[in-house]
């Protein structure tokens, strides 16, 4: 069976053929990396971690670019805030970021683009379209995208302009020739830090947030690629935007297909921090370790709104350590996947419906069923094989069983060991570092006059 992926574009399921044979080209809207990561990027990552891993197995090269936006008006003001330079906070929140994403076993992407380093490529793309009459300087020494010059505007919302004009809300007050209007390039305040400007032709500014995309995608990955993903969020404005530069800067469509996925709410309510509901992945990982939060994710498809709460989080924990249950005390060697074996061929053609994980995760709990009964070695390492497909019991059975939480006992003795030695050694920032891991993971260090223990925060 072929791989047929969700189109938002064309608003059906279709047979995915790469450009280029054997070789998908694929862009994902990343994280403006101002702050820890919620769950909302939680769900966004794995589904795309998923995509990325699925295309792997089925045997396709995968080029596969995240970026990160490290310039933004919530990053200077959280500078600004902090009394730091913009590079010092975006490198701190990048390693922050990188430890929530191993935690939840997704894989680092082949590119991860920061914005800022791509500055020269989004001023030859504005001027691009500058030339070809889509986009204006206004008075305030902003540039702007002329949207209704651009025919095609409104198709992967799927709202005409007149639709979409009559539902703004914004006046023209800030020298747009229309509020439909984007900003390809800010001006820069007086009042702005220095590490915020850039130079242009346009005068010192800063990119908008749309063109960064545009811009990446094409540098990385060419005019014209196999996917570009996000979260159902970034549909309209962001993702139509970027049809519009990209488009309208080459001439081509930028992505052959669109793949968003669904968005989170926590128990069944839009996750806001107004409404006190809002979670870090570093809070969630007070209590629940980064497989099962992984594992929770995966059991709703891509696509589907996604509910987080406390009941089904618990849920998902005691299902996962039934798989692990079932491979506990058997010696597992890696084993090649037998796709024409019924439960491989199951998940196989599950997958290939536009990553139909609910039952790709029901194939797993058969095997594991079957496993119960028969103990057979074969069966324990198709088990092991496929659930690795989805990046999930990949750890000693042992391991994940003994520690309640997926945390390994072991390592958090040498953890406190390598503590206690930075301690002694007078390297304070060392042991905090240490003592800030562990929290992350969900255990909580408690000193004392006898040593030092610890307990699931």
């Amino acid at each position: 069976m072929t791989l047929r992926i969700y189109n938002t574009l064309s608003r059906q399921l279709e047979t995915f053929t790469p450009i280029e044979p054997n070789h998908v080209r694929m862009y994902v809207c990343g994280i403006t990396v101002y702050d820890l990561c919620h769950v909302g990027h939680a769900r966004m990552m794995i589904a795309f971690d998923l995509i990325y891993r699925w295309l792997r197995t089925l045997g396709f090269q995968v080029t596969y670019v995240r970026n990160i936006t490290d310039i933004d008006d919530k990053i200077i003001r959280r500078a600004v805030e902090r009394g730091m330079p913009l590079r010092a906070l975006t490198d701190e929140m990048v390693g922050e970021m990188h430890a929530d994403l191993d935690a939840l076993g997704v894989l680092r992407p082949t590119h991860e683009p920061r914005a800022t380093e791509f500055v020269p490529q989004m001023l030859s793309m504005i001027g691009r379209l500058q030339s070809r009459g889509l986009a204006y300087q206004s008075p305030n020494g902003d540039v702007n995208y002329a949207v209704r010059k651009f025919p095609g505007y409104g198709k992967l919302s799927g709202k005409s302009i007149d639709e979409l004009r009559s539902g703004e809300r914004v006046a023209v007050l800030d020298g747009k020739d229309d509020p439909l209007d984007f900003v390809l390039w800010k001006a820069a305040k007086p009042e702005e830090p220095a590490d915020a400007k850039y130079e242009s032709g346009y005068g010192p500014g800063r990119p908008g947030w749309h063109i960064e995309c545009s811009a990446m995608a094409c540098a990385l990955l060419g005019e014209q690629f196999d996917l570009h993903g996000g979260g159902a969020d970034l549909q309209f404005p962001h993702h139509e935007n970027e049809i519009a530069q990209s488009e309208g800067a080459t001439g081509r469509p930028p992505a052959t297909v669109w793949a968003h996925n669904g968005l989170l709410n926590v128990d069944q309510v839009k996750m806001s921090k107004s409404l006190g509901n809002f979670f870090t992945i570093r809070d969630v990982m007070k209590r629940y370790d980064g497989e099962t939060i992984r594992f929770f994710m995966l059991r709703t498809h891509y696509r589907s709104p996604f509910n987080f709460s406390d009941a089904s989080l618990d849920d998902a924990r005691a299902s996962l350590r039934r798989l692990y249950t079932a491979l506990e005390g058997l010696d597992v060697a890696d084993a090649a996947i037998d796709w024409q074996q019924p439960q491989a061929a199951t998940l196989r053609a599950a997958m290939n419906d536009d990553f139909n994980t609910p039952i790709a995760v029901a194939v797993l709990f058969e095997l594991a069923n079957e496993l119960n009964r028969t103990r057979a070695l074969d069966t324990a390492a198709l088990l092991k094989a496929l659930a690795a497909t989805l990046g999930v019991l990949q750890q000693s059975p042992r391991t994940y069983l003994q520690s309640g939480s997926g945390v390994d006992e072991v390592d958090i003795a040498a953890r406190i060991a390598a503590r206690d030695a930075a301690k002694k050694a007078r390297d304070f920032a060392l042991a905090d570092q240490i003592r800030q891991e562990l929290l992350a993971q969900g255990i909580a260090l408690k000193d004392s006059a006898s040593g030092t223990t610890w307990v699931k925060a």
